[in-house]
């Protein structure tokens, strides 16, 4: 099974973009190209034929845009395995919220370097949520900030939550890794890791992003600090 390349999709409609992303990852040890879309149409279609483990998604598509796609990915549970990881040419990007609700593991500026690149794909792929813990603070404070904002989870969502999956859940929205979080409760990372499974399971969350998104609309966390 670890003898597996990572198979990655790649989804963008500039050709330049698509063929440098192509040369990249097909030059790469563990990885391989399970194909190119230039519209959000074709990459759902190609994520359900060629076996992706990770789409590359541009969020600026015709027919269907990057947001619709990855929502289509992840809702359909033939694809659970697929991780989609969000490209956008400003990290701070007014669509990344939705794109994490949607089921996105995370996201990358495409102005990263090749090795950042590589780096995001492999933490995507093994189940981890790529985000910078600073840019997702600043870009959720952004969206709560906003008047027009719906579909927030009422509080007692989290009851079925134990106290320690609770202040688990806040620390993980508040950009700690499990290492951090395990020093800080003087637990083991294993035992963290189980918290945070558990918690994904009783929320319905697809991944560690999901669960920062559910941390900040139910309250418990608020910009700038626990709730």
């Amino acid at each position: 099974m670890t003898d597996e390349p990572i198979r990655v999709l790649l989804a963008d409609d500039q050709p330049l973009l698509l063929a440098s992303f192509a040369t990249l990852i097909a030059a790469t040890a563990g990885m391989c190209v399970a194909g190119t879309a230039r519209t959000g149409t074709e990459a759902v279609a190609l994520a359900r034929a060629a076996r992706a483990d990770v789409v590359l998604m541009d969020i600026r598509m015709p027919e269907l845009d990057g947001l619709a796609a990855t929502r289509l990915i992840t809702a359909d549970e033939d694809l659970a395995g697929v991780r989609v990881l969000i490209l956008t040419t400003f990290e701070i990007d007014e669509y990344v919220f939705a794109a994490l609700r949607s089921g996105a593991s995370g996201f990358l500026g495409k102005s990263a370097e090749p090795a950042e690149l590589l780096h995001a794909i492999r933490v995507v792929h093994r189940g981890d949520a790529l985000l910078t813990p600073a840019a997702t603070r600043s870009l959720i404070a952004r969206y709560l900030a906003r008047p027009e904002r719906s579909g927030e989870i009422p509080a007692h969502r989290l009851t079925g939550l134990t106290e320690r999956e609770r202040e688990v859940l806040t620390l993980v929205a508040s950009g700690l890794s499990n290492s951090d979080i395990a020093a800080h409760l003087t637990l083991s990372p294993h035992t963290v890791k189980t918290h945070i499974n558990r918690t994904m399971m009783k929320l319905g969350a697809h991944d560690r992003a999901q669960l920062v998104v559910l941390a900040y609309e139910s309250g418990l966390i608020r910009p700038g600090g626990a709730g």
